[in-house]
């Protein structure tokens, strides 16, 4: 019986910009490597599992789409008779998918359940188009070795004084020193300079740099690093960024260097980066040299690097150890948001991980590692991929969007921003409300003695790490004497004298300012600042921070708020009335188009008082408005307070995708106004919103305040993100978490990308310790 669908519906091979999914399910980690494959829909190339989570069929059902392909990978056996050698750039190519793998595919009709020809003149096309596609993970794994290098102004407009051929090779050197490698030509004069010194003992005195500094010429190449193909190390001091330069043959000709005959002699930088990644790596064996124990089981799954991504892995690591965000996005027994492209959908994503790490079905040896005799090797886990969440985090962000190694806790932050604007229906809570708590300021004048207490809500802190050096030992790096956690909490909340002027006596004398926790959290986050300035360059050292395993206390940083003897300094007059002054340039260029005051007033304050042209379609939209013509009015706290915070109108603004932060925030700014609210939000998107009071309708109640005054306060160490190397946007990232494994005592697991094993030196992890997670314990 011949298949309907396939003459009914027209198909079409992917093109460039589009994704294909054809490596693994949009909302599982179901892959091609399972039994049943995976199927590929030939209409909009979403992947979905033919397993018993029946994600394609899933897909089929929900948006009418009954063709796919169905893609089967398996393992090629090869007994390996050596080790393989360290992949490097230049060996990116060196063996493809179709030397380690047999790939077997088949068309089906879902709705007809029978199997297409796929030599059909109409399937042969989109076929090997889908299996010739970028995937999402081979974009990724092709960018974590090229950067993305691109020109810059000037490169494009570079001026080069008269013509004259520089010496190069043995007889070439720095015109400051003696140096004859890492030499860096100025395009624009010709001027040999070294570069900085740079990892693996390569010289350098900045000689370059300092040329740059003097002339203001900005663009230079390293020589050693000139190819005959035309690549080369260009380096612009002014962005102070390498870049491309597309002549760069004519450039070095105008010097008497021709393209062709040169030989590279030494590494670009990109491929010293490489190297000096791969030297941050952190001990995978005992202190007798044993191969670490690897663990496999629910919440033992390791993520793989897309290179560049270990901070990624580490900080989602220690996120999905904690209930709350087990109990938020670990729900198999509930149904996946019903979406269009499950690989844009943040919940799905995020649910997709939950499932992932924490069901234990991918935690098991890599099958394609086999032991031998001359290959003892430890068959680790393949890892996890979450290519699909790394690109949603990361999108619209100038950093995280990127390959480039990160800041972890920067990235935490951001996590805990999008989560806190996503939509969390009942009885699902937002996982990212154990972090947050008060902090009270207590402010005493000097002189009158009296107080002021301001609270804010946080949902971590940065300790100050202190610094102090040990005497040098011959052969090792410098050594920094150990503290106690319990030394930098008391820096974090120690007394410091501010210069403020009293409002209510008028002295100039300052106010001592001190900082407690009014609240405590459910999950204290703690940033570990340990940075020094050397040459003005910050710089991370190792310092270590001396936290036990046991429960501690935290009652004396307990804000008692104020006292019955102390006397409060008077509240601050507010304003009647906000008052709201227009753009000027903006309210000029609409009245000169001819519409009157009020109307541009009223439209710059709905969009943000920056743009006319905003401003100009929100007037083209709100013509028929009865109050068009009325004078802007701007309502008080005092009187907009109600209306803002109406829950109807934060459930209204709900049901439009609006977080009840946001709504909230964007409510007060409008006096109330939910038409004018929705354009403030869009105008807004990265206000993180109002998480502060709101009163219900009947009678107003400040919402209760963010975590627990409870004591004792008794916290436990819980998990670690680790970091080692000389700066938090190099270097390499791990996590440390305990678990509860074969005992009733929880040992400490090391999460270092795909590989996951008992953890050995635990001291060592505690000194590159970065980011801290503590649980509240009863």
């Amino acid at each position: 019986m011949a298949c309907p669908h396939l003459d009914s519906i027209s198909l079409r091979p992917p093109t460039p910009a589009q994704s294909v999914y054809r490596e693994d399910c949009t909302q599982c980690f179901d892959s091609i490597d399972e039994p049943e494959g995976l199927n590929v829909c030939l209409q909009c190339f979403n992947g979905g599992c033919v397993g018993v989570r029946a994600h394609s069929q899933l897909h089929h059902v929900t948006r009418s789409h009954p063709l796919a392909l169905n893609i089967h990978r398996t393992r090629k056996r090869v007994v390996k008779d050596e080790p393989p050698a360290k992949m490097t750039k230049l060996a990116i190519a060196a063996e493809t998918e179709a030397d380690r793998y047999d790939i077997t595919t088949s068309v089906r009709c879902l709705e007809c359940s029978t199997e297409l020809d796929k030599t059909n003149p109409k399937l042969a096309p989109i076929v090997d188009g889908i299996l010739k596609a970028n995937t999402f993970s081979r974009q990724e794994e092709v960018k974590a070795w090229e950067q993305e290098l691109t020109s810059c102004e000037h490169v494009l407009l570079l001026q080069q004084h008269e013509s004259r051929k520089i010496q190069s090779g043995d007889l070439g050197h720095c015109s400051k020193c003696d140096l004859k490698e890492n030499l860096w030509l100025c395009l624009e004069c010709g001027n040999l300079g070294c570069g900085r010194a740079q990892f693996g003992g390569v010289g350098g005195n900045s000689h370059g740099l300092a040329h740059a500094t003097e002339t203001k010429h900005a663009v230079a190449v390293k020589l050693g690093s000139i190819t005959p193909e035309g690549s080369a190390d260009v380096y612009c001091y002014q962005c102070d960024d390498e870049r491309v330069d597309s002549d760069l043959a004519a450039h070095l000709a105008h010097w008497g260097i021709i393209l062709s005959d040169q030989v590279k002699t030494e590494k670009s930088l990109t491929e010293m980066q490489i190297e000096q990644n791969l030297r941050w790596e952190f001990s995978m064996t005992t202190e007798d040299g044993k191969e670490l124990r690897p663990l496999f089981g629910p919440g033992l799954t390791g993520l793989k690097n897309l290179g560049n991504s270990c901070y990624l892995a580490s900080i989602l690591q220690c996120l999905y150890d904690l209930p709350a965000f087990q109990a938020r996005y670990n729900i198999p027994e509930a149904d996946l948001p019903i979406v269009e492209d499950p690989a844009q959908d943040l919940e799905t994503q995020l649910r997709k991980l939950g499932d992932g790490l924490l069901s234990g079905r991918y935690s098991k040896p890599d099958s394609d590692v086999i032991a031998s005799e001359d290959s003892p090797e430890i068959p680790h886990q393949k890892g996890l991929a979450p290519s699909m969440l790394k690109h949603l985090i990361g999108r619209g962000h100038a950093e995280f969007s990127t390959m480039r190694q990160q800041d972890a806790f920067e990235l935490l932050q951001h996590i805990v921003k999008l989560i806190t604007r996503s939509q969390h229906p009942a009885p699902l809570t937002d996982p990212t409300q154990p972090f947050r708590f008060v902090l009270e300021q207590r402010l005493q004048c000097l002189s009158c003695k009296k107080v002021r207490y301001t609270s804010t809500e946080q949902d971590s802190i940065f300790i100050d790490v202190p610094l102090e050096k040990l005497p040098t030992i011959e052969g090792e790096g410098d050594r920094y004497k150990p503290v106690t956690l319990k030394q930098c909490l008391d820096n974090f909340t120690a007394q410091e004298v501010v210069e403020l002027t009293c409002a209510s006596c008028g002295s100039k004398d300052g106010f001592t300012k001190r900082s407690l926790f009014k609240t405590f959290p459910t999950t204290l986050v703690v940033n570990a600042r340990k940075m020094t300035v050397e040459n003005w360059v910050p710089r991370k050292v190792d310092v270590p921070v001396l936290v036990g395993d046991e429960p501690f206390v935290l009652d004396e940083y307990f804000s008692s708020g104020l006292q019955p003897s102390e006397v409060p300094l008077p509240e601050e007059e507010a304003a009647a009335a906000p008052a709201f002054v227009p753009n000027e340039a903006a309210l000029d260029g609409l009245m000169a188009m001819g519409f009157p005051r009020n109307r541009c007033e009223k439209a710059l304050h709905a969009t943000g008082n920056s743009d006319a042209n905003a401003a100009m379609e929100w007037l083209f939209g709100h013509m028929e408005d009865p109050d068009i013509d009325e004078p802007l009015v701007i309502a008080s706290a005092a009187t907009g307070g109600n209306a803002a915070a109406d829950p109807e109108k934060i459930e209204m603004l709900g049901a439009m995708g609006f977080g009840a932060p946001q709504a909230r925030k964007a409510l007060k700014e409008t006096g109330g106004d939910v038409e004018r609210a929705v354009e403030w939000l869009f105008n807004h998107p990265d206000d993180q919103g109002d998480f502060g009071e709101a009163s219900s309708s009947g009678d107003k109640k400040e919402a209760a305040p963010a975590g627990s005054a409870n004591l004792p306060a008794q916290f436990q160490l819980q998990s670690i993100v680790c970091h080692k190397g000389t700066s938090i946007h190099t270097g390499h990232y791990v996590a440390f978490i305990r678990k509860l494994l074969d005992t009733t005592v929880p040992k400490w697991v090391l999460f270092n990308d795909e590989k996951v094993v008992e953890a050995g030196d635990v001291e060592e992890m505690k000194k590159t310790a970065y980011v801290y997670f503590f649980n509240r314990v009863n």
